[in-house]
Protein backbone atom coordinates (compact mmCIF):
# COMPACT_ATOMS: atom_id res chain seq x y z
CA UNK A 1 0.00 0.00 0.00
CA UNK A 2 1.45 2.99 -0.89
CA UNK A 3 2.78 6.01 2.09
CA UNK A 4 0.17 8.20 0.61
CA UNK A 5 -3.11 6.26 0.58
CA UNK A 6 -6.70 7.83 1.71
CA UNK A 7 -7.68 4.46 1.76
CA UNK A 8 -10.43 5.39 -0.66
CA UNK A 9 -10.09 2.49 -2.70
CA UNK A 10 -11.60 4.41 -6.18
CA UNK A 11 -8.68 6.69 -5.91
CA UNK A 12 -6.76 3.98 -6.87
CA UNK A 13 -8.09 3.90 -10.58
CA UNK A 14 -7.72 0.61 -12.77
CA UNK A 15 -4.41 0.02 -11.63
CA UNK A 16 -5.18 -1.45 -8.64
CA UNK A 17 -3.37 -1.47 -5.49
CA UNK A 18 -1.35 -5.06 -4.17
CA UNK A 19 -2.66 -4.51 -0.89
CA UNK A 20 -5.96 -5.29 -1.70
CA UNK A 21 -7.79 -8.22 -3.08
CA UNK A 22 -10.68 -7.58 -5.25
CA UNK A 23 -11.02 -3.96 -3.84
CA UNK A 24 -11.12 -4.78 -0.42
CA UNK A 25 -9.52 -3.98 2.25
CA UNK A 26 -10.52 -6.21 4.46
CA UNK A 27 -8.55 -7.79 7.59
CA UNK A 28 -8.49 -11.50 8.35
CA UNK A 29 -9.38 -12.52 11.51
CA UNK A 30 -6.98 -14.10 13.97
CA UNK A 31 -7.02 -17.82 13.10
CA UNK A 32 -8.01 -18.49 16.85
CA UNK A 33 -11.48 -16.97 16.02
CA UNK A 34 -14.59 -17.92 14.74
CA UNK A 35 -17.37 -14.96 14.54
CA UNK A 36 -20.80 -15.22 13.23
CA UNK A 37 -21.68 -11.03 12.76
CA UNK A 38 -20.12 -8.04 13.70
CA UNK A 39 -22.21 -5.17 14.91
CA UNK A 40 -20.96 -1.70 15.51
CA UNK A 41 -22.42 0.30 18.05
CA UNK A 42 -21.98 4.14 17.06
CA UNK A 43 -22.74 7.61 17.90
CA UNK A 44 -22.25 11.11 16.01
CA UNK A 45 -21.22 12.67 19.12
CA UNK A 46 -20.17 12.16 22.81
CA UNK A 47 -22.10 11.79 26.14
CA UNK A 48 -25.29 9.79 24.94
CA UNK A 49 -23.84 6.45 26.80
CA UNK A 50 -23.04 4.40 23.92
CA UNK A 51 -21.33 2.35 25.89
CA UNK A 52 -23.79 1.55 28.67
CA UNK A 53 -26.14 0.68 25.44
CA UNK A 54 -23.56 -1.98 24.35
CA UNK A 55 -23.59 -2.93 27.77
CA UNK A 56 -27.14 -3.61 27.54
CA UNK A 57 -27.39 -5.05 24.12
CA UNK A 58 -24.77 -7.26 25.12
CA UNK A 59 -26.73 -8.30 28.42
CA UNK A 60 -29.71 -8.99 26.12
CA UNK A 61 -27.25 -11.35 23.56
CA UNK A 62 -26.46 -13.42 26.40
CA UNK A 63 -29.89 -13.54 27.62
CA UNK A 64 -30.78 -15.29 24.55
CA UNK A 65 -28.42 -17.67 24.91
CA UNK A 66 -26.02 -15.86 22.59
CA UNK A 67 -22.10 -15.79 22.73
CA UNK A 68 -20.90 -12.13 22.34
CA UNK A 69 -18.37 -10.29 23.25
CA UNK A 70 -17.37 -6.62 23.00
CA UNK A 71 -14.15 -4.73 20.87
CA UNK A 72 -13.87 -1.32 22.79
CA UNK A 73 -12.19 0.86 19.97
CA UNK A 74 -12.75 3.61 21.82
CA UNK A 75 -8.71 3.77 22.73
CA UNK A 76 -8.38 7.18 24.48
CA UNK A 77 -11.35 6.63 26.16
CA UNK A 78 -12.33 2.97 26.91
CA UNK A 79 -14.84 2.30 29.61
CA UNK A 80 -16.04 -1.05 29.10
CA UNK A 81 -13.72 -3.03 31.48
CA UNK A 82 -14.56 -0.54 33.63
CA UNK A 83 -18.01 -1.15 33.79
CA UNK A 84 -17.80 -4.95 33.73
CA UNK A 85 -15.43 -4.59 36.49
CA UNK A 86 -12.21 -6.29 34.89
CA UNK A 87 -9.25 -5.21 36.24
CA UNK A 88 -6.87 -8.22 34.98
CA UNK A 89 -4.90 -7.51 31.97
CA UNK A 90 -5.19 -9.52 28.78
CA UNK A 91 -2.65 -12.54 28.13
CA UNK A 92 -0.99 -13.49 25.50
CA UNK A 93 1.53 -15.77 23.45
CA UNK A 94 3.07 -16.21 20.16
CA UNK A 95 -0.32 -17.05 18.58
CA UNK A 96 -2.62 -14.42 19.73
CA UNK A 97 -3.83 -12.47 22.47
CA UNK A 98 -6.92 -13.32 24.85
CA UNK A 99 -9.51 -11.33 25.49
CA UNK A 100 -10.68 -10.96 29.33
CA UNK A 101 -14.32 -12.93 29.99
CA UNK A 102 -16.55 -11.03 32.74
CA UNK A 103 -18.41 -12.38 35.43
CA UNK A 104 -21.53 -13.70 32.85
CA UNK A 105 -18.90 -14.60 30.17
CA UNK A 106 -18.94 -11.78 27.79
CA UNK A 107 -15.78 -11.48 25.88
CA UNK A 108 -13.99 -7.73 26.15
CA UNK A 109 -11.08 -6.70 24.62
CA UNK A 110 -9.65 -2.88 25.23
CA UNK A 111 -6.43 -0.80 25.39
CA UNK A 112 -7.36 -0.79 29.03
CA UNK A 113 -6.23 -4.03 29.62
CA UNK A 114 -3.01 -3.92 28.51
CA UNK A 115 -1.72 -1.05 30.44
CA UNK A 116 -0.18 -1.43 33.65
CA UNK A 117 -2.71 1.59 35.16
CA UNK A 118 -5.60 1.39 33.71
CA UNK A 119 -5.56 5.54 34.41
CA UNK A 120 -2.97 6.05 31.88
CA UNK A 121 -3.56 8.01 29.08
CA UNK A 122 -2.99 6.85 25.90
CA UNK A 123 -1.38 9.80 23.89
CA UNK A 124 -0.92 8.13 20.63
CA UNK A 125 -1.58 9.87 16.85
CA UNK A 126 -4.36 8.68 14.66
CA UNK A 127 -2.47 5.96 12.09
CA UNK A 128 -1.50 3.85 15.77
CA UNK A 129 -4.48 4.38 17.34
CA UNK A 130 -6.38 2.95 14.13
CA UNK A 131 -3.54 -0.10 13.86
CA UNK A 132 -4.63 -1.05 17.70
CA UNK A 133 -8.38 -1.39 16.54
CA UNK A 134 -7.35 -3.40 13.90
CA UNK A 135 -5.34 -5.63 15.40
CA UNK A 136 -7.68 -6.10 18.11
CA UNK A 137 -9.63 -8.02 15.26
CA UNK A 138 -6.60 -9.80 13.93
CA UNK A 139 -4.27 -10.54 16.95
CA UNK A 140 -7.05 -11.27 19.35
CA UNK A 141 -8.70 -14.68 19.38
CA UNK A 142 -11.87 -14.65 20.12
CA UNK A 143 -12.92 -18.04 19.78
CA UNK A 144 -16.31 -18.75 19.04
CA UNK A 145 -19.07 -16.26 19.17
CA UNK A 146 -22.28 -15.77 17.93
CA UNK A 147 -22.19 -11.92 17.95
CA UNK A 148 -19.13 -9.17 18.29
CA UNK A 149 -20.02 -5.73 19.42
CA UNK A 150 -17.92 -2.98 18.83
CA UNK A 151 -18.03 -0.30 20.79
CA UNK A 152 -17.02 2.90 18.17
CA UNK A 153 -15.26 6.44 19.26
CA UNK A 154 -17.66 9.56 19.15
CA UNK A 155 -17.70 10.67 15.67
CA UNK A 156 -16.99 9.77 12.09
CA UNK A 157 -12.61 10.36 11.65
CA UNK A 158 -9.79 8.03 11.36
CA UNK A 159 -11.52 4.87 13.99
CA UNK A 160 -14.84 4.36 11.96
CA UNK A 161 -13.05 4.36 9.23
CA UNK A 162 -10.60 1.67 9.80
CA UNK A 163 -13.14 -0.51 11.48
CA UNK A 164 -15.39 -0.02 8.76
CA UNK A 165 -13.02 -0.88 6.58
CA UNK A 166 -11.08 -3.29 8.07
CA UNK A 167 -13.63 -5.34 9.56
CA UNK A 168 -16.83 -7.52 8.09
CA UNK A 169 -19.50 -5.50 9.70
CA UNK A 170 -22.87 -6.91 8.94
CA UNK A 171 -24.62 -3.90 10.71
CA UNK A 172 -24.77 -0.82 12.62
CA UNK A 173 -26.67 0.43 15.52
CA UNK A 174 -27.08 4.11 16.18
CA UNK A 175 -27.07 5.86 19.93
CA UNK A 176 -28.22 9.17 19.84
CA UNK A 177 -30.03 11.62 22.90
CA UNK A 178 -33.31 13.61 22.31
CA UNK A 179 -31.40 16.90 21.59
CA UNK A 180 -32.34 19.57 18.74
CA UNK A 181 -29.16 18.54 16.71
CA UNK A 182 -30.19 14.85 16.74
CA UNK A 183 -31.12 15.21 13.22
CA UNK A 184 -27.60 16.54 11.62
CA UNK A 185 -25.90 14.06 13.68
CA UNK A 186 -27.83 11.26 12.91
CA UNK A 187 -27.46 11.88 9.37
CA UNK A 188 -23.53 12.09 9.43
CA UNK A 189 -23.31 8.60 10.89
CA UNK A 190 -26.54 7.31 8.55
CA UNK A 191 -24.68 8.65 5.38
CA UNK A 192 -20.76 7.26 6.53
CA UNK A 193 -22.60 3.65 6.82
CA UNK A 194 -24.12 4.42 3.31
CA UNK A 195 -20.30 4.92 2.06
CA UNK A 196 -19.34 1.89 3.30
CA UNK A 197 -22.13 0.11 2.07
CA UNK A 198 -23.44 -1.24 5.57
CA UNK A 199 -26.92 -1.50 6.99
CA UNK A 200 -28.36 0.77 9.68
CA UNK A 201 -30.09 -1.85 11.87
CA UNK A 202 -31.64 0.62 14.28
CA UNK A 203 -31.40 3.26 16.04
CA UNK A 204 -31.46 3.93 20.12
CA UNK A 205 -32.47 7.05 21.88
CA UNK A 206 -30.70 6.96 24.97
CA UNK A 207 -31.70 9.38 28.25
CA UNK A 208 -34.98 9.66 26.19
CA UNK A 209 -37.44 10.03 29.62
CA UNK A 210 -37.31 9.93 33.27
CA UNK A 211 -40.37 8.16 34.53
CA UNK A 212 -40.84 9.67 38.26
CA UNK A 213 -40.80 7.02 40.61
CA UNK A 214 -44.16 8.47 42.95
CA UNK A 215 -46.47 8.66 40.27
CA UNK A 216 -45.15 6.91 36.70
CA UNK A 217 -45.26 9.56 34.71
CA UNK A 218 -42.58 10.44 31.92
CA UNK A 219 -41.08 13.73 31.41
CA UNK A 220 -38.79 14.24 28.85
CA UNK A 221 -35.87 16.00 30.39
CA UNK A 222 -33.76 17.05 27.25
CA UNK A 223 -36.70 17.93 25.19
CA UNK A 224 -39.44 16.80 22.63
CA UNK A 225 -38.57 13.20 21.10
CA UNK A 226 -38.13 13.28 17.35
CA UNK A 227 -37.18 10.08 17.13
CA UNK A 228 -39.64 7.87 14.97
CA UNK A 229 -39.58 11.23 12.80
CA UNK A 230 -35.77 10.71 12.38
CA UNK A 231 -35.98 7.06 11.56
CA UNK A 232 -38.49 7.67 8.86
CA UNK A 233 -36.49 10.21 7.30
CA UNK A 234 -33.44 8.11 7.01
CA UNK A 235 -35.08 4.75 6.81
CA UNK A 236 -33.89 3.36 9.99
CA UNK A 237 -36.49 0.09 10.55
CA UNK A 238 -36.29 -0.15 14.19
CA UNK A 239 -36.52 2.29 17.23
CA UNK A 240 -35.89 1.85 20.51
CA UNK A 241 -35.94 4.68 23.67
CA UNK A 242 -33.96 4.15 27.22
CA UNK A 243 -34.99 5.63 30.03
CA UNK A 244 -32.29 7.95 32.60
CA UNK A 245 -32.12 5.27 35.22
CA UNK A 246 -30.03 5.51 37.93
CA UNK A 247 -30.00 1.74 38.80
CA UNK A 248 -27.99 1.50 35.17
CA UNK A 249 -25.08 4.08 35.87
CA UNK A 250 -24.98 2.48 39.59
CA UNK A 251 -24.59 -0.84 38.11
CA UNK A 252 -21.93 0.11 35.97
CA UNK A 253 -20.12 2.39 38.14
CA UNK A 254 -20.07 -0.82 40.33
CA UNK A 255 -18.80 -2.78 37.77
CA UNK A 256 -21.90 -5.01 37.04
CA UNK A 257 -23.17 -4.16 33.80
CA UNK A 258 -23.76 -7.95 33.18
CA UNK A 259 -26.96 -7.50 35.38
CA UNK A 260 -28.04 -4.48 33.70
CA UNK A 261 -31.30 -4.30 32.85
CA UNK A 262 -32.77 -4.84 29.30
CA UNK A 263 -36.26 -4.25 29.14
CA UNK A 264 -37.26 -2.44 25.57
CA UNK A 265 -34.33 -4.35 23.06
CA UNK A 266 -36.29 -6.79 21.93
CA UNK A 267 -36.84 -5.52 18.43
CA UNK A 268 -33.60 -4.67 17.88
CA UNK A 269 -31.93 -8.03 19.01
CA UNK A 270 -34.02 -9.43 16.87
CA UNK A 271 -32.40 -7.22 13.75
CA UNK A 272 -28.60 -8.18 14.76
CA UNK A 273 -29.33 -11.70 15.11
CA UNK A 274 -31.96 -12.70 12.13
Amino acid sequence: MSETCDHNCGSCGDGGCASREGGSLKAPANAKSDVKKVIAVLSGKGGVGKSTVTARLAAALRESGKSVGILDADITGPSIPRIYGIRENASGDEEAVYPVASGAGVKVMSVNLLLEDEEEPVLWRGPILSGTVKQFWTDVAWGALDVLLVDMPPGTGDIPLTVFQSLPIDGIVIVTSPQELVSMIVGKAVRMAQMMNIPVLGIVENLSYYVCPDCGKHHEIFGHSDLEEIAAAYQIPVTVRLPMDPKVAALCDEGKADTIDTEGLSGLLSAITE
